[in-house]
């Protein structure tokens, strides 16, 4: 896997793939600058050679064209800031305007070019689009693992523009390494926790675990899609009536090859989806009509943390109830400290998941953990299927 550390940048152009879709306020302030954090390393390391770099990225879900609310504008100040010296930008990520700002840019500058979505070929793989980025660097990086499961110009056709000079930026060379020690290096007992609405969501997954981990903890919505599917009682709690099958199966396959699955015992029930709802703590087989499950109750909690501590490989995606409302969010918080103390004593534990994330920085233990995924749906689909096409278009 050739990372940006294989090579001297003095003289070239790096032109980075980053991921700076970031939230912003309605004064367009960057709110939450993790993934702008994330990409510094790599373009630090870069001017720190001498070269200069040519910044790409999408910002939202622009539908016609540019649109101001979706320009990327917005993000030059804060990055500026970061890196402490100006960032200049470009009102287009092709055509005149980015190549004449890329020609004159010079060893040690930063270009920001606008955003790639507001053209339709971005998302469409267009070759030709992809070649006129191309026209914007001499070296191709890609650092944008959250989107290195599309199939985009940027991330999976513009790298045949550069046949040699390619390479992973430290993201990425990060978060795949990271996947391959829970996936490939793992050291046993390898625990998966799965949390989060829906079974639907993470069948795929699901499988891939089953010929890999030790352990397979449920919780969250899901959960009540699997007792119920063994003959509990679940109220009026999320389920899936049409994956009741797929949830036996599961089970079923599970015990064929020696894997263990825990679904909750107990749980937190209220009257209402709401945090100021009447709630209490019964046996999760048992909740009566009118009542709903939004969290795992302390007996749970409890077997959950004793599987955590005897692992020494952890993958922790979904939470394990309604994590945003106080009243419901004990028993995330149970998995996050269990995950932390394990981690201490020695476990590998990757979280990754866009709720699992929000979960662990809400409780600030992001530095307790051994890493913290930045692309939810890259991850999970890297999992599920072995391959993205922004990863195989610079190792193929």
């Amino acid at each position: 896997m050739k990372t940006v550390n294989d090579f001297n940048f003095s003289g070239q152009k790096a032109l980075i793939r980053v991921d700076f879709n970031v939230p912003l306020d309605d004064k367009f302030n960057v709110t939450d600058d993790t993934r702008i954090r994330a990409a510094l390393p790599t373009i630090n390391k870069i001017l720190k050679d001498g070269g200069a770099v040519v910044l790409m990225s999408h910002l939202g879900r622009p539908k016609e064209g540019p649109t101001d609310k979706y320009s990327l504008k917005h993000v030059v100040n804060h990055l500026s800031k970061l890196l402490n010296k100006p960032v200049k930008f470009a009102s287009d990520c092709i055509g005149d305007v980015a190549a004449n700002a890329s020609k004159e840019l010079m060893a040690g500058e930063v270009l920001l070019l606008e955003n790639l979505r507001f053209y339709k070929e971005e998302e469409k793989g267009d070759e030709a689009f992809a070649d006129k980025l191309a026209k914007n660097g001499t070296f191709y990086v890609n650092d944008a693992f959250g989107t290195a499961h599309r199939a985009h110009a940027s991330t999976a056709v513009i790298a045949k523009f550069f046949p040699q000079n390619k390479c992973f930026g430290f993201v990425m060379s990060g978060e795949l390494e990271s996947v391959d020690k829970v996936l490939n290096k793992s050291e046993k007992p390898f625990t998966a926790i799965m949390g989060g609405a829906k079974v639907s969501d993470k069948i795929l997954i699901l499988e891939q675990l089953i010929n890999k981990a030790d352990n397979i903890i449920i919780g969250g919505g899901m959960a009540f899609t699997f007792v119920k599917a063994q003959g509990g009682q679940i109220g009026k709690s999320l389920v899936e009536e049409d994956k009741l099958q797929t949830a036996l199966n599961i089970l079923e396959d599970a015990k064929k090859k020696g894997i263990n699955i825990y679904i909750p015992v107990d749980a937190v029930v209220a009257d209402n989806f709401a945090n100021d709802a009447n709630k209490q703590t019964m046996d999760i087989k048992s909740i009566p009509n009118g009542w709903m499950g939004l969290d795992i109750g302390p007996k749970t909690e409890k077997m959950y943390a004793d599987v955590i501590a005897n692992s020494k490989t952890i993958l922790w995606n979904g939470p394990m109830g309604v994590f945003e409302m106080s009243s419901f969010e004990h028993g995330t918080k149970s998995v996050a400290d269990a995950i932390v103390v394990a981690t201490k004593n020695g476990a590998f534990s990757l979280i990754g998941g866009g709720d699992s994330v929000a979960a662990i920085n809400k409780y600030e233990l992001g530095e307790e953990v051994s890493y913290v995924s930045t692309g939810g749906g890259a991850l999970l689909e890297y999992i599920e299927s072995g391959s993205l096409p922004g990863v195989d278009a610079i190792v193929k």
